[in-house]
């Protein structure tokens, strides 16, 4: 119980901090630190989710962050998404998964890396 205390605290904050959703610490967490099978991990991660994601978004939206518009098609299109990707999850194996995710997360922080090396010289050439 004070794992999934714990690891839901630390998703919440980096959540609202970086808007990732928590689901990037949720799974790992519920496999490593819990034991459930990633299957189980990424379904439990997709409930947590919800609160976490209205409780963002409303806070966000009192900031006047939310593009409301872009919202909408965002999360109509994602319901046919998350049971496409569901159907799928649930047809590979445990190991796929993992590795799946593994790489799906290299494959983020690659990108961020990427668009974000040299920004700090740039800023300070403009004098930003």
């Amino acid at each position: 119980m004070i794992g999934a205390i714990a690891i839901g605290l630390a998703a919440g904050v980096i959540a609202g901090l970086l808007g990732v959703g928590g689901g990037v610490l949720f799974v790992p967490g519920l496999v490593i630190f819990i034991g459930l099978t990633q299957h189980q991990a990424e379904a439990t991660s997709l409930l947590a989710i919800v609160p976490v994601a209205l409780v963002g978004a409303v806070l966000q939206d009192r900031y006047g962050n939310v593009r409301r518009g872009d919202a909408l098609w965002v999360g109509v299109l994602s319901v046919a998404g998350a049971a496409g990707g569901v159907a799928l999850a649930n047809a590979l194996s445990g190991k796929v998964l993992q590795v799946g995710f593994a790489l799906f997360m290299l494959l983020v922080a690659a990108q961020l890396v990427r668009r974000n090396v040299g920004r700090k010289g740039m800023e300070e050439q403009k004098g930003v």
